[in-house]
């Protein structure tokens, strides 16, 4: 395993074999362990704060558009607070999912790195995930401790995005340095324990420093996926001068953990019937845990020219480091119950078997880094009244490997507590070698123009050249891929009175092909870049200085990539053909109902189809893993009675969701309810703050997830009631 360090032009960064098989059957891999294409890079602009009521609610502001505060921002954005993280336990990706009815699961196991979907469209690990807005490797499961904030752009992001899939970026903010001192322990109902330590100063007027730590020792729902992970960040603020600022920010995670394999449908075409969420399938004595080594660091400067001025330049370096170990249950090619080739082999039998296979994939490494450097300030020009900024920015993505073990040792049933044992395979991974590398180097402008008082213009351009390398297992060249594009955005916002911001805006994005899977004829074929395209209007109301409301109603348009029946051998063939299309309504409010009742609460309704696919029985319809309707509530009631004591609730819904292409198999829509306690006390002095959260308090089983991974479809269920119980006290 070696390090390539990234000669950044605009900033020096600092950062902390061949498969045996048992037959000619070469079922995918459970996750990605081939490049992908998926070597984008998107720039989540700087978010500057202005607290405006208790909460940590945010007027936060997206570079993309102007450095302008939310309220003028024409996308619709979503910021998960500090204070949201805390009362609801937030550890994983696929809990802040719940958090915003526009996000859902899309391949999320327990005990492995997660994805998810924005809009209906599964974020790409490479470019989908930002810290501190500059791109972090997605294959890590991001630590939360350190984080003010997460912010989603929903949709796409304009002439920040460059190469990306248009359901938008997931930001993760870190704390800065602040006079606290605060530690947490807690627990939850199957023995979890968790502690963790936030310490922060400024050691002079001109020079801060904070400090996150965390352990958690993991009792999951699911048998034999008990894990651990330990994490510590160090951010640092220093004010060099009145008009130089300098923010250094670094974390390192360890994490291990069992992967849990998803269910898959019967035959192709049925549902479990009594599926566990509680059982971990293909489970073998000998599997090892997933182990995942993560850092993130960035350096930003910023420097104010004169009061209308302000240069900014940042660098970060993003490092993942996976050991995938799986007994993987997936497809039944080996069961006797698929040998007449009626079921294909790719999904699970019709009487529940299911292959089981020793997979092993150690020093699995993804790097991203970035440098990028921004040149905002004001002019005037006659009447009109300008915001310009104008920037570049260079990224750089590598994947390094080794050749995988992926071997068939048995065949299991879904019924089965435990599986029969099946000895390991013998074989051994191969050597570590490049398997990709992709630069993105990027030019882009924008200006807001002022028209009167009423009226703004957002106009600009991204221009990006893509140049990407992969190569196979030995090392050997690929692929080589070059493209350059001009990617526009536009918005006009009208804002009637001060509360109130209407937009209506244009964008366009750029995509990579996807790898077309093992199954299909043309196996293994990376297809070409996708151009998607985005129309949304909204509204943005501050009913008050404590609650927002908002409303979007959007339309995407992407290429559509799937495999289409045809009459080839393998019976499929993956082709770019038609539009994916989602047209969608968004609605939310976040905010004080009351002095005592505080509210967060959204909705989605997506219609997502394919069309001019070629394949009618593929039109029509929902596609897969995207309900046509969810909806998320959270209320925090602080009790006039006992105003030390708050009560909170929540609901979550989503309709019924297609676990197929041709839509006739769908899984159950479902309702969970959460519940949960906030004591705010004082003890010796020191605030002291009790939480217990319960998830799925009626204990409602659900199918969460019908996402894909590597063109295949798995089925996750949800997790069961959970109660959570932490103390926090600032010392």
């Amino acid at each position: 395993m070696t390090r390539t360090p990234l000669v950044l032009a605009l900033l020096a960064t600092l950062g902390a074999a061949h498969p045996a098989h048992a037959t000619d059957v070469q079922p995918a891999p459970p996750r990605h362990t081939e490049p992908t294409g998926a070597a984008q890079a998107t720039n989540l602009g700087t978010v500057h704060v202005q607290a405006r009521a208790p909460g940590d609610r945010h007027d936060t502001a997206i570079d993309s558009y102007g450095n302008a505060s939310l309220h003028d921002t024409p996308a619709a954005v979503t910021v998960v607070t500090r204070q949201q993280l805390d009362d609801r336990q937030i550890r994983t990706l696929s809990e802040l999912a719940r958090e915003d009815a526009s996000l859902g699961d899309n391949y999320a196991p327990v005990g492995y790195y997660q994805d998810i979907t924005i809009r209906g469209y599964p974020l790409d690990p490479a470019t989908g995930f930002r810290g501190n807005n500059l791109g972090i490797t997605g294959e890590q499961k991001v630590p939360l401790e350190d984080r003010q904030r997460v912010e989603v752009l929903k949709g796409l992001a304009g002439i920040e995005a460059g190469v990306m899939e248009p359901g938008g970026v997931v930001n993760y903010v870190s704390k800065r340095p602040a006079e606290v001192r605060e530690v947490t322990i807690g627990t939850d109902s199957h023995g979890s324990r968790y502690a963790a330590i936030d310490v922060g100063g400024w050691l002079t007027p001109a020079f801060g420093l904070r400090v996150n730590a965390a352990h958690e020792a993991i009792h999951s729902y699911v048998q034999h996926a008990d894990g651990r992970r330990s994490m510590l960040a160090l951010a640092a603020d220093w004010k060099i001068s009145e008009r130089a600022t300098l923010e250094l920010d670094s974390d390192y995670q360890t994490s291990g953990q069992r992967s849990v394999s998803g269910y898959q449908l019967l035959g192709g075409t049925a549902i479990p019937a009594h599926p566990d969420s509680s059982r971990m399938l293909g489970f073998e004595p000998w599997q090892q845990p997933v182990g995942i080594k993560s850092s993130n660091s960035s350096l930003r400067f910023d420097y104010m020219l004169d009061d209308d001025w302000r240069l900014r330049m940042a660098g970060g370096h993003s490092r993942s480091a996976i050991d995938d170990n799986v007994a993987f249950a997936y497809g039944c090619f080996y069961s006797s119950d698929c040998a007449s080739g009626a079921t294909p082999g790719y999904f699970f039998a019709p009487n529940g078997d299911y292959d089981v296979y020793d997979f092993r994939s150690p020093d699995d490494t993804r790097v991203s880094d970035e440098a990028r450097a921004v040149l905002e300030g004001h002019l005037d020009t006659g009447a009109l009244s300008h915001d310009v900024s104008i920037g570049a920015s260079a990224f750089r993505r590598t994947i390094d490997n080794r050749a995988y073990v992926y071997d068939y040792v048995g065949t299991a049933n879904i019924d089965e507590v435990d599986p029969p044992y099946f000895a390991p395979s013998p074989n051994q991974p191969g050597p570590s070698v490049r398997r990709l590398t992709s630069w993105q180097h990027s030019l882009f402008a924008l200006d807001r123009v002022h028209l009167g008082e009423h009226w703004q213009l957002v106009a600009g351009e991204r221009f990006v050249r893509l140049h990407e390398r992969s190569y196979d297992d030995t090392g050997a060249p690929e692929r080589d891929t070059r493209l350059s594009k001009a990617l526009p955005q536009a918005a006009v916002l009208w804002q009637p009175n001060a509360p109130t911001t209407v937009y209506l805006s244009y964008s366009e994005g750029l995509s990579l092909g996807i790898q077309a899977p093992y199954w299909a004829s043309n196996g293994g074929t990376t297809l070409g870049p996708r151009l998607s395209r985005q129309v949304e209007a909204g509204v943005k109301v501050q009913a008050n200085d404590a609650l927002d409301l908002t409303a979007a109603l959007y339309r995407i348009h992407q290429p559509y990539q799937f495999a289409q029946p045809d009459g080839t051998p393998e019976g499929f063939t993956f082709v770019q053909h038609g539009e994916e299309v989602h047209t969608g309504l968004e609605l939310g409010t976040h905010g004080k109902l009351s002095d005592n009742l505080n509210v967060v609460a959204s909705a989605s309704w997506i219609q997502a189809r394919a069309e001019s696919t070629g394949t009618p029985s593929y039109e029509g319809h929902q596609v897969v893993n995207v309900p046509r309707f969810r909806s998320a509530v959270y209320a925090d009631y602080r009790l006039p009675f006992a105003p030390k004591l708050s009560l909170l609730g929540g609901w979550r819904y989503a309709s019924s969701n297609v676990a197929t292409p041709d839509g006739q198999v769908r899984v159950p829509a479902y309702h969970v309810f959460d519940a949960g306690l906030r004591y705010a006390t004082r003890w010796n002095g020191h605030a002291l703050t009790w939480r217990l959260s319960v998830d799925n308090v009626f204990n409602h089983f659900y199918w969460r997830d019908t996402g894909t991974s590597g063109g295949d479809s798995y089925l996750f269920p949800g997790a069961p009631r959970l109660a959570r119980l932490s103390a926090s006290y600032a010392f």
